[in-house]
Parts: C-alpha cells; sequence; structure tokens
C-alpha cells in the first residue's frame, strides 16, 4: 500500500516545527536565555509528534521526537573510542606560607611547560572541573549518530538512545562548515534545581531519592529504559573534541570552544583564559569563590594549554596529557562516626533529627553535626548510633548525612525511631497526615519557639502591639522577663528601662545621655500603651495571635464566624471543626493538638486572667444546624464504603452512636447496607480510639447545637458562596478594609483568580490577575461599583 502523499505546507510546517524546537533548546542550554515559556515549547513538541506520527515518511533520525528510542534489552554494546578519552593528573592543596607553596604541583605543572617549549608565562584555557559523567558524541555530517561513556579509556558504554533524551545536546548541528565526522567530549551532569525537584517528587512518590547531583547524572544516563532517563532532567557541558575528519579547527582550545558553542553545544559560562601561574591561581580562588553560588556540582578546575601545537609537542604520560591538569578543591565529603542523634526544634516548633559525629574536617572546616533532615530520611537512610556515615559540605549549606556505610556497622546496633515527646518542653511531638515534618505542640511554652510566637503574636494583623519588634522580643527573652505572650501584661515600665540598660550594656552602645544620669522613658511609657491597648481585640484576631499551625487569618475568621466563643474553639474536637468552610483535615487536627496541650490552655487562660476581653464572641452560627448531624459525622469518619448515601440511611435508623454500635452487622444490612460495608464499620467501631472519637464528637455536636438560641434564624449575606479577588490600588480605602468589608458580607476573598471566582475588583494599576480574569471571562467591577456595594448594605 503506498503511502499518502505530503503537502509541500506540511512539509514545511514540519521542518519549521524542528526548527523553533531546536532553536529554543539552544537559547536555553547554550545561551541560558529562553525566548519562550515551557508551555509554548511543550505545545510545539506535540505538534510535533502528532504529525510524525500522521506522516511517518515525515519522520527523521535527528528529529527532536526521537530523544526517546527502545529500551535496551541485556545491558549497553561496547563502544571502542577512536582517540582515547584520557584521565587528567591532579593537583591538591597543600601546607605553605604563599601560593608557590600552597600549589606547588601547579606551579611545578606551569614550570614544566615553560621549560620544555621555552616560554614564560603561557596562555592557558582554563574551566570549572564539572562534577559529572564524561561522555563522547559522534557526528556525522552534522547529525548525532551515537554516544558513548568514558569507561576505561579506551572503550565505554552506548547509551546513544538515553543521551537523545538530553534536551542540551543537538541532535543536529547548527550553523555549517562542520566536519565530516566531529567527536565533541563533555559532562552529562544533574543542575541542582533539576536534582532537588526531583528528589521532592521521589519523595512525595514513595521512590529512593538519588544521593548527590552526580550519582544522579550517572544512573540517569545508565537506565536500561531511555524513559526513565528522560524523566530526569540532565545536562550537559562540551569541554573539548576527539577524533574530527574533513576540517581543521582553530588552533586555540578556547577558540575551538566558542566554534562548538557556534554549532550548538551548551560550554560553561566560567570557561576563560589565564597567562602563566599567577593567573591559575587567581583563577583557581575566583571559581572557588562562586563555587556554592553556580547552579552545578564542580570539584575542581583545568588548566588546559591554550596552543595547539604547544598540546602536541607537550605530549602525554602514561594516559595522561602533560599540558593539562585538575586542581582539586578541598573535599566536601568525608567520612565519619555518629555519637549520638538528637532532636533540634526549630523557631516554628519542627522537629529535626541531628546527628552529632566525630568531628571531621570537611571542606576545611571542622565537622561535628550534621542534618539527617527528618524522620523519614533517617528512615530511608537508615542511619544507627555507631553507623560510619558519609557527611557533606557545600559552602555555607548545613552540613548532612548522605548515606551510612553498612559494612562498618557494628554488632548490636538499634534502628532510631522519633522521640514522643519535645526534648525543650516536654510537649508532644504531633505529625501530621501526609507530612514528612514532626512538631512541636508547645507553641506558647516551648522555650525553642518563644521568640517567633511572640513576634507573631505582637505583630499588627495578630495583638497589634506598636512597638514590639524583633530586636525588643529578643532583649524580653534574653534577660528573661517574657517565657509567654501572657507575660507581656505583666511588664512595667521600671521592667523596659532595666531591660533597655542591659541590653546597651551588653552591646556596648550605653547613651551618653544615660551615662550622665539622664534616663529617656517616653519610649517604654508608649510600649506599655501599646500592650494595654491590645487587650482589647476581636477573637478572630486572638486565635490568629496565637500561632496556631495552619492557622491564618481567614481560617481564624472562618472559626470565630461559625462558632462565635473561643470556648466552643478550644473545645471543639477535630471530627467538627473540619465541618466548617475551608477547614480540612489537616486544619483541624492542627486546631484540636494545640488546645489539647496543657501548656497551650495555662497560656490562654492566663491572657485572659491578664485582661485581654474579646469584644465580639456571640453565639455560634445558626447555619451550624443545617451542617452538622450524625449522618455528617458517619460520612467523613472515612469509613470504607459508608458515603453520602449510606450514611443517611444508617442515621435515619440509629439515630445516636450508642444505638448504632448496639445495632451490630446484621441490623445495618436489614437497614439496607452492603455486606462489605457492614464489615467495614463493625471494624471502624470496634476499634475504641476511632469509637471513642465519634462519641466524643457526637457530645460536642450537641452541646454546640443546643448553644444556639432556640429561635435564631440563618441570615442571608449578600455574598454568600461567592469568591472575590482584589488587585491593583483601590484610592478610597486600603486592601485589608475592603477585604474585611466583603468577608462581612459573606463573601470569600481569595489571593489568585480562577474559574471559581465570581468577580475580580480592580483598582489602579491592576495587573495580572486583571489579565488573567479577562481571559477566563470572570466579571470585573471598578472601585465605584465596590463602593455602592458597601453603602447599600451600610458598610
Amino acid at each position: 500500500m503506498s503511502k499518502p502523499s505530503v503537502s509541500p505546507s506540511l512539509t514545511e510546517r514540519v521542518q519549521d516545527l524542528r526548527t523553533r524546537i531546536e532553536h529554543a533548546n539552544y537559547r536555553y542550554f547554550v545561551l541560558d536565555d529562553p525566548e519562550i515559556p515551557d508551555a509554548e515549547y511543550d505545545r510545539l513538541m506535540r505538534e510535533l509528534e502528532s504529525l510524525e506520527t500522521e506522516h511517518p515518511q515525515l519522520a527523521t533520525p535527528d528529529s527532536p521526537t526521537r530523544r526517546v528510542g527502545a529500551r535496551a534489552t541485556g545491558g549497553f554494546a561496547e563502544v571502542r573510542h577512536a582517540l582515547p578519552m584520557l584521565s587528567l593528573n591532579n593537583a591538591f592543596e597543600q601546607e605553605g606560607s604563599d601560593d608557590r607553596e600552597r600549589y606547588r604541583e601547579v606551579s611545578e605543572f606551569e614550570r614544566r611547560i615553560e621549560q620544555t617549549l621555552g616560554r614564560s608565562n603561557p596562555v592557558f584555557s582554563v574551566e570549572p572541573k564539572l562534577d559529572g559523567l564524561a561522555i563522547s558524541l559522534r557526528y556525522e555530517d552534522g547529525v548525532f549518530v551515537q554516544g558513548a561513556t568514558r569507561g576505561d579509556g579506551a572503550a565505554g558504554e552506548d547509551v546513544t538512545a538515553n543521551l537523545r533524551t538530553v534536551r542540551a545536546i543537538p541532535l543536529r548541528l547548527r550553523g555549517e562548515n562542520w566536519p565530516s565526522v566531529l567527536e565533541v567530549r563533555g559532562e552529562v551532569i544533574m543542575l541542582h534545581k533539576d536534582f532537588e525537584a526531583f528528589n521532592v517528587y521521589a519523595r512525595e512518590h514513595g521512590e529512593k531519592p538519588l544521593a548527590n547531583p552526580r550519582n544522579g547524572a550517572a544512573g540517569s544516563l545508565r537506565q536500561l529504559d531511555p524513559a526513565i532517563t528522560a524523566k530526569r532532567k540532565l545536562s550537559f557541558f562540551a569541554y573539548g573534541v576527539g577524533l574530527v575528519e574533513g576540517a581543521e579547527l582553530p588552533s586555540a582550545h578556547s577558540k575551538t570552544l566558542e566554534k562548538l558553542r557556534e554549532w550548538g553545544f551548551p560550554v560553561s559560562p566560567e570557561v576563560d583564559t589565564a597567562k602563566g601561574f599567577d593567573g591559575l591561581i587567581a583563577y583557581y580562588k575566583r571559581i572557588g569563590a562562586k563555587r556554592d553560588k553556580l547552579p552545578y556540582d564542580i570539584d575542581g578546575v583545568v588548566y588546559k594549554l591554550d596552543d595547539s601545537v604547544g598540546q602536541r609537542e607537550m605530549g602525554f604520560v602514561a594516559r595522561a596529557p602533560r599540558w593539562a591538569i585538575a586542581h582539586k578543591f578541598p573535599a566536601q565529603e568525608q567520612s565519619t562516626t555518629v555519637e549520638a542523634i538528637e532532636i533540634q526544634i526549630g523557631r516554628t516548633g519542627a522537629a529535626t533529627p541531628v546527628a552529632r559525629l566525630t568531628p571531621v574536617q570537611v571542606a576545611g572546616v571542622t565537622v561535628t553535626n550534621a542534618t539527617l533532615h527528618n524522620a523519614d530520611q533517617v528512615a530511608r537512610l537508615d542511619v544507627r548510633v555507631g553507623d560510619t556515615v558519609i557527611v557533606r559540605r557545600a559552602g555555607d549549606v548545613i552540613p548532612e548525612v548522605l548515606r551510612v556505610v553498612p559494612d562498618r556497622r557494628p554488632p548490636k546496633t538499634h534502628p532510631w525511631h522519633m522521640p514522643t515527646h519535645c526534648p525543650v518542653c516536654g510537649s508532644a511531638l504531633v505529625r501530621e497526615e501526609g507530612e514528612a515534618a514532626w512538631r512541636c505542640s508547645g507553641g506558647l511554652v516551648c522555650a525553642a519557639q518563644r521568640k517567633e510566637a511572640l513576634i507573631h503574636f505582637a505583630s499588627r494583623r495578630a495583638m497589634d502591639i506598636e512597638g514590639i519588634g524583633e530586636r525588643f522580643v529578643d532583649a524580653l527573652v534574653d534577660f528573661g522577663y517574657v517565657h509567654t505572650p501572657a507575660d507581656l501584661y505583666k511588664l512595667s515600665l521600671d521592667d523596659f528601662l532595666e531591660m533597655k540598660r542591659r541590653a546597651d550594656e551588653r552591646d556596648g552602645t550605653t547613651p551618653e545621655t544615660v551615662k550622665s544620669g539622664k534616663i529617656a522613658t517616653k519610649w517604654a511609657e508608649n510600649l506599655i500603651e501599646g500592650i494595654e491597648a491590645s487587650k482589647k481585640t476581636t477573637l478572630a484576631r486572638f486565635l490568629y495571635a496565637l500561632g496556631i499551625v495552619h492557622i491564618g487569618e481567614s481560617t481564624a475568621k472562618t472559626l470565630a464566624t461559625w462558632l462565635g466563643r473561643l470556648e466552643w474553639v478550644r473545645s471543639m474536637p477535630a471530627p467538627i471543626l473540619r465541618e466548617l468552610p475551608d477547614i480540612g483535615a489537616e486544619v483541624a487536627g492542627s486546631i484540636e493538638a494545640f488546645f489539647k496541650q496543657k501548656g497551650n490552655r495555662d497560656v490562654v487562660d492566663a491572657l485572659l486572667k491578664a485582661g485581654v476581653t474579646l469584644s465580639d464572641e456571640t453565639d455560634p452560627s445558626p447555619r451550624l444546624q443545617q451542617k452538622l448531624n450524625l449522618a455528617v459525622l458517619l460520612e467523613d469518619a472515612g469509613i470504607n464504603g459508608i458515603g453520602h448515601r449510606n450514611a443517611e440511611l444508617l442515621a435515619s435508623h440509629f439515630p445516636t452512636v450508642a444505638k448504632l454500635h448496639g445495632g451490630g452487622i446484621t441490623h445495618w444490612i436489614t437497614a439496607g447496607l452492603s455486606q462489605n460495608a457492614a464489615a467495614s464499620l463493625d471494624g471502624y467501631l470496634s476499634d475504641r480510639h476511632q469509637l471513642t472519637a465519634l462519641q466524643e464528637a457526637e457530645t460536642a455536636m450537641h452541646r454546640l447545637l443546643e448553644a444556639i438560641p432556640k429561635h435564631a434564624k440563618v441570615e442571608s449575606l449578600p455574598l454568600t458562596g461567592q469568591t472575590a479577588v482584589l488587585t491593583g490600588t483601590l484610592s478610597s480605602l486600603g486592601r485589608d478594609e475592603a477585604k474585611e468589608k466583603l468577608e462581612a458580607l459573606g463573601a470569600k476573598v481569595a489571593g489568585s483568580v480562577s474559574k471559581k471566582t465570581n468577580f475580580v475588583v480592580a483598582g489602579e494599576a491592576a495587573g495580572s490577575k486583571l489579565d488573567k480574569a479577562q481571559e477566563l471571562g470572570v466579571e470585573v467591577w471598578d472601585e465605584e461599583r465596590l463602593l455602592a456595594l458597601f453603602k447599600k448594605h451600610g458598610q
């Protein structure tokens, strides 16, 4: 059967797509200056794939769509390198009083070239030593035909299919006048951002994270299935050439690299030239200072005599050229022993396991501690006290444990487990479902969280205590004046003056006026007034000020609007709380856990005793009568087979938890439940903990509903159920004020525009949110219409 003919216009479109895609690759990987967003790139690629699928005769071996090939079977074939891929001799930093002594191996390397060639201060091409996997790429008539690893230098593995997935590697050379055969040598690496992104994905999906970017590059390139390689974003930088036939390359190595750039190969932007020993060391120090800011790992720099004629004259020794050398940085990884694993509580309550180590020098610094990130990471690595571990330190980054050396594990070690209580305050350590981090639940009483809790408590959107900023909080805590937010209300004028005196003495900043006996007191009087003024606040502000994890201003307002009083908020179990709008299981659990801690409850009581009053407390919302019933509790309990219909069915036959529990499988099935659903319900209610939680939720529900006045009516707010977004500047009122008024009318004010947005209020200089609204067809209001709404409803 003959292939259908292809119109010239279709052929032109395919060629245009390939050109645009490869140009995008060039801009992104070679110039580091992308012209089109990822979404546009993906759209072009999808269109090309579709056309090549419909018209196979248009497909070519060098098409960008061929970057993912067939799975290799039985490993990789051997590739003999036309010219050996040589390794480099290394030079290391040593003890010494000046550069010539500290870098004597570099000095000897440079002096040997001077003596052999009879030149002083020769010119070198210099570049960072990339920490990845060395490869060789073969091009014939400008088309990529084969790629291989270094292997033993003489032969490597054929990883052509995998290299096609690396978008930084051109499948067809750009420009013109390339050799008929060209072998390009370079390094496949994994950028820091791509390494971190992959590990985040791996941890979220239960996969094994990569140990470091180098292992990530090497392991990804040696996957038998190219589709797996394609999912692991790799990069490439060219640093030299092998076999060249059919053309002459420039006589200087630095000029050859420029030519490779022209043909479409990425070359490290840190490549440069240097003159003589002093130039080499200046480059080494410059790159060393930038090392931790580079987007990829390097372990040194490479010096190559720039003149190719001089290279040939210098020749080789063993398997290394005499005209090039790798100048290595001090090692960033070392092995040591874990002496203990302890928990460190951060300013926000996060509990981080830390390994206490036998001191070891890493990258020139003595390391005694290393982070283990979280309990999941400890379990993945299976780090135990007594283990020999590999520790990594990169610049100012906190040292971390990379892996265990299992062969050196002593006998009778035991797996480590997260402790149950905070080592600082004794409060329970809690872990939310689906979260990696554990947290101390003693937010208001934990010394490790004290400063953060106080700064948040006093902030403008919380209790709004003017003048209590980070500097004052540091002094108040450091000198022991304040342990919890309640202590702020016990402070006297003398306390503040004494605190200031002690802080000035400590910091050596005592003013001359103070030394002469003149003490300024106005600032302290203002602070006392600010603290006193903050005593009268709203329930929403107070709840937000407590710093409960996941409780922002919007959630605090929801709690205040629906529950009305602090006593209801602090006594409601999670199953009741999660029935409120926009409060899911995670947030509800956080609220319940906070108020279950005695220390937190004591601080709340102390604040109320100190005179903090909630001016807007009211009865629970009558709308709760429509949201709370036994069927709702059963539906949200997470029992297999008990959805909305079955929950309603059970509640109609068994109106209380006690009657439901006493019914049993036979009666549940008689009522209409399936055998499987009844078995699931029986298993749920047989769990004492789950049954107790359901009973407590039912009791709390009835108490809450009984607190609603019997004749209360459900108010119908004009914007109930609507979502608004504010953008731009409003001339007659601030955005916070507009938000509060919209929320008072029942609206939810969101931070971004989506299909669920009902209207957008656009002020002056409205930006991308207005564009998004117009794109989605969302109604747009001006300020005049907003003010008219507020006036109509007495706002």
